[in-house]
């Protein structure tokens, strides 16, 4: 029914060569599919969809283990197999043949003629029609590319667990909430001590909480310098893409980045970026500043740091909200949220979760099969605690695909979600702020996109073949609903106690959700415009730091300290999928406000007549329409633009 992941750590000595035996069987098949007679669908593209699946049930476990389980033996054998399958796909998407014989193709179903249009465009994209010359660039670049942007990654998660910060003088974790303090104490010689690490959690905690002021730069000092190594990954990134996007006739890397989004160009996604910065300016300007008087008010800081931001922020929303997150923490226990929120996916959209026994890469992994019409229809697997051996964030990742194959035999899916909650400890269980419930709404809403698809071609199905700058959309509506008292209902009741929480404390979080909310949206807005940016154009060495402090100083965001290289820990645009695409948060974002405000009811609900046209035109459809085709299909209507800033509770943007 599903493959089990039963690769472990010892397996991995064999693995590269067993990858390879693959790589070459499948590329003699596809050989001889590219020079077969038929121009059948079934009979050409079927079989490559058959063999992606085989890829992928593959190498996922080994590049999920490098992620969550890391160490020297999955870096070894992860650094091995990424050249054998950057050249393998290099020589299928160059295959001439096997373009010729894709051109020739026709059909009338319409998942297929989707299928057909991607991979042609695919082609085109991979230098189908270049020199051999060229195609044997292209190929050196997406080889190297590949190992540096492993490199990037590996560097952080190195430089993240090389660092500590040791406090024994309880005066410098005064007032911190005890469940932080409980997470990273210990005892040594009699005497208790804090170990703050640079692992999300604990910086979160210090940086938010921490009352002394030189520590929090110390910690914040240590995060945004690390991995200074990876300045010279990014010149080289930045350079090969660059080289890249000349070779394939596009005049950066951002255009060539576009031809396979919903966004239409270059000019488009920037005058949408600047108009969103120019309608939250004056507003974050205004929060900045109030922020700055009360860090003089309250603590005389003549002069606000970034390192600041984040503690006098929590004191503020303190002050004007009678709220901070601590007070919600007893009440979001780990797995009371995760089961409330399988219970409230459940209900809206007609499916059960049964938690099932399951071969795992780590004791704490929670496994659940999905049951719909009483039929199983997926499984998903739930890692959510920080180790040191976790590279940072929070993802979903997606695993086996819902599709039907050469025999008409149905694949189900499954998908991995991760994250870096806090871990439970003999005192007490992983308690979660807020923003951890959000966030776990967050990449729920990327696995159901995935798991709940009925579509029959792999390469279309769940979030394959989802425009890049969309694919947050599903993610981003369903976190919306993790501030809604309705919903938080169902799942916030004290560890301890076993009280519910009150309308008050929710009353407090709805309020409290857009505090300092330009100042937020002004962040994401200078992520982005400077990821877009500097794909437009060739920058290098210290072009780049110039030009994030351009964009800096145009969102009037807070200037930080000359030592920060938050760059060199951009791993969303160097080591992930969102080079010249981090604006997509926010154009998907258009999206999920706009659905949102369509979908709740007076009580706060996701109105269940809506969940289920939501399931059915989105969910179910994954990639095979263009976005903006479904959503109107769906709603009847295109998004509206403004809903962004409705959401945020920000001025009126133009369209």
């Amino acid at each position: 029914m599903f493959k089990e992941f039963d690769l472990t750590i010892d397996d991995l000595d064999n693995f590269p060569s067993k990858l390879e035996e693959l790589l070459n069987k499948q590329q003699k098949e596809i050989e001889k599919l590219a020079n077969s007679k038929s121009q059948e669908y079934d009979d050409i593209i079927k079989p490559m969809e058959d063999m992606d699946e085989q890829r992928s049930l593959m190498f996922t476990p080994l590049s999920h283990l490098n992620s969550t389980m890391n160490c020297e033996k999955t870096q070894r054998a992860y650094e091995q197999c990424i050249p054998l399958l950057s050249k393998f796909h290099s020589e299928i998407s160059q295959n001439k043949a096997l373009y010729e014989k894709l051109k020739s193709i026709k059909s009338d179903d319409e998942q297929k003629q989707k299928v057909l249009s991607n991979e042609l465009r695919d082609f085109v994209l991979s230098g189908a029609e270049l020199s051999d010359e060229k195609k044997k660039r292209i190929e050196e670049i997406d080889l190297r590319l590949s190992e540096l942007s492993n490199k990037f990654s590996q560097n952080l998660l190195d430089a993240t667990n090389a660092w500590e910060m040791i406090i024994d003088n309880p005066e410098d974790v005064k007032d911190m909430p005890k469940s932080e303090l409980n997470r990273v104490k210990f005892e040594e010689n009699g005497e208790i001590k804090y170990r703050f690490t640079l692992q999300i959690p604990d910086y979160i905690a210090y940086i938010t909480y921490g009352p002394n002021r030189e520590l929090r730069e110390k910690i914040y000092k240590a995060y945004t310098t690390r991995a200074p190594d990876n300045a010279q990954v990014i010149d080289e990134i930045l350079s090969l893409r660059d080289e890249k996007a000349k070779i394939l006739g596009f005049d950066s890397f951002s255009d060539y980045s576009l031809q396979t989004k919903d966004a239409k160009d270059v000019s488009s996604v920037i005058n949408f970026l600047k108009s969103l910065v120019e309608v939250s300016r004056e507003q974050g300007k205004k929060e900045l500043q109030e922020l700055a008087e009360f860090a003089k008010e309250m603590d005389n800081i003549e002069d606000l740091k970034s390192y600041d931001v984040a503690y006098y922020s929590e004191k503020l929303k303190k002050r004007l909200f009678d709220y901070d997150e601590a007070q919600t923490k007893p009440y979001f226990e780990r797995d009371r949220v995760l089961n409330g929120l399988l219970d409230i996916v459940s209900e809206l959209f007609d499916v059960r979760f049964e938690e099932v026994s399951a071969p795992v890469w780590h004791d704490s992994v929670k496994v659940f099969d999905i049951y719909e019409n009483d039929k199983i229809a997926g499984r998903i697997y739930f890692d959510l605690e920080a180790r040191e051996s976790k590279r940072g964030g929070a993802w979903m990742h997606d695993w086996e695909t819902h599709f039907t194959d050469t025999q008409n035999r149905q694949h189900l899916p499954s998908a991995f979600v991760v994250a870096n909650f806090p871990a439970q400890s003999s005192e007490q269980p992983s308690l979660l702020r807020h923003d951890d419930v959000v966030t776990l709404f967050h990449e729920m809403g990327h696995a159901i996109h995935h798991l709940f698809s009925k579509v029959k071609e792999h390469s279309v199905s769940g979030i394959n073949g989802v425009a890049w700058d969309v694919v947050e959309f599903p993610s981003q509506f369903l976190e919306n609903f993790a501030y809604e008292k309705s919903i938080l209902k169902r799942f916030a009741i004290h560890y301890k106690t076993g009280e519910e929480i009150d309308d008050e404390l929710l009353n407090k979080i709805k309020n409290a959700k857009n505090f300092q909310s330009a100042m937020a949206m002004l962040r994401q807005l200078e992520f982005a415009l400077f990821d877009f940016k500097l794909h437009t154009g060739l920058y290098q060495a210290d072009e780049v730091q110039k030009l994030l402090d351009e964009v800096r100083e145009y969102c009037g965001t807070l200037k930080p300290p000359s030592y920060n290289r938050f760059q060199h820990g951009f791993a969303h645009i160097f080591a992930g999928g969102y080079a010249a695409g981090y604006y997509s948060y926010k154009w998907a974002e258009v999206l999920s406000a706009d659905a949102f405000f369509a979908c709740i009811n007076s009580e706060g609900s996701f109105d269940k007549q809506k969940a289920k046209g939501y399931k059915e035109h989105i969910l179910q459809k994954g990639g095979s329409k263009e976005m903006r085709q479904l959503y109107k299909e769906w709603l009847h209507r295109e998004a509206d633009v403004k809903s962004l800033a409705k959401l945020y509770d920000i001025g009126t943007v133009d369209e």
